[in-house]
């Protein structure tokens, strides 16, 4: 049997070595020099440079060799997953698993909404939890939920994707399991620029506090089940890219931190930091929705230019004193 992986960023080798323990991976890339490496060396070196493939995953550049796979996992940025869906062979309609994390912009829908738009007879499930590419792909134990529309089409996926060191659990709550990976990025580029800034550890301690009250609230509104927020692909998440200088969203907001422009700090990278995207679609969502999301409207506007570190923490800690709690 095969599956193929759509995306070869680092999360989408990453996927495709792992799932490539079991059975062979067909990984599309849309870059020819991937594919070429990937088939040649196996290697990734644009994207995932240290980091051996499994001779079982191979490249192509042509979505029409996916066309008699009936399980994609499907890795674009979130912002082109409707249009690289658009352009493949959707006919058989093959299960899809999403694996970005996002909201696009203009619409505020979802990774599952934008996808069962374009493929309207395909099964959808989301896939997302605390990951980094390079530590999955190397074989280190990955925990992450799975979602779908029942438990036992979540079940039967977890049973198909799950490797030894690679642990999928099943949640039939696909909105939670989508709003906990976007918002996470977000408020990762907030914890970044509290220690480019210099702030604390304390700040960054009460913004992933705070910014997971503020994930909560929007997932519950968006339809999402706050237990859901608070495992895996919600909290879990959360706790991995607020912690670590490997999370590119984190990476972004120190240099934010440190006082480069949004524009310097994402000039010539390759990889995409999904919550410089995600940041503003976000507080336009949430106003939609009613929920109020300080910490996210912050990093909109500091990725925007509308505000500087010191004009934006001013404004977080004279906000009115509340109950933690309602």
């Amino acid at each position: 049997m095969t599956i193929a992986v759509i995306g070869a960023g680092a999360w989408g080798t990453a996927l495709a070595n792992t799932m490539a323990q079991a059975e062979d991976v067909l990984l599309w890339a849309r870059e020819p020099e991937v594919v070429e490496a990937v088939n040649g060396s196996h290697r990734n070196p644009m994207f995932l440079p240290d980091v051996p493939l499994s001779p079982r995953v191979r490249a192509t550049d042509a979505l029409s060799e996916l066309a008699a796979i009936d399980l994609w996992l499907v890795v674009p940025p979130a912002q082109f997953l409707g249009r690289v869906l658009a352009g493949a062979p959707l006919a058989h309609a093959p299960t899809l698993v999403l694996c970005a994390k996002g909201i696009e912009a203009g619409t505020h829908r979802l990774m599952a909404e934008v996808a069962a738009d374009v493929a309207p007879d395909a099964p959808l499930a989301v896939l997302s939890g605390p990951s980094f590419a390079a530590e999955t792909a190397r074989g280190l134990p990955t925990a992450v939920t799975l979602a779908a529309s029942s438990m036992e089409a979540a079940a039967a996926l977890a049973e198909r994707i799950a490797r030894p060191t690679f642990r999928p659990y099943a949640s039939d709550d696909v909105a939670g399991c989508e709003i906990g990976g976007a918002v996470k990025n977000v408020l990762a580029i907030a914890c970044g620029v509290v220690i480019g800034a210099g702030l604390g550890e304390n700040a960054r301690a009460a913004v992933i506090a705070r910014g997971f009250a503020e994930m909560t609230r929007f997932g519950v509104a968006r339809g999402g089940r706050a237990e859901t927020l608070a495992g895996l692909s919600g909290l879990g998440d959360l706790v991995l890219t607020c912690g670590s200088t490997q999370s590119r969203n984190m990476s972004l907001g120190m240099a934010l931190g440190q006082g480069q422009t949004a524009e310097q700090a994402l000039s010539g990278k390759l990889s995409v930091a999904e919550g410089a995207a995600t940041a503003p679609v976000l507080v336009e969502a949430a106003a939609s929705a009613g929920v109020d999301m300080p910490i996210a409207a912050a990093v909109a506007d500091l990725l925007a230019g509308r505000a500087n570190v010191r004009e934006v923490t001013d404004r977080l800690l004279s906000r009115p004193l509340k109950a933690e709690l309602g």
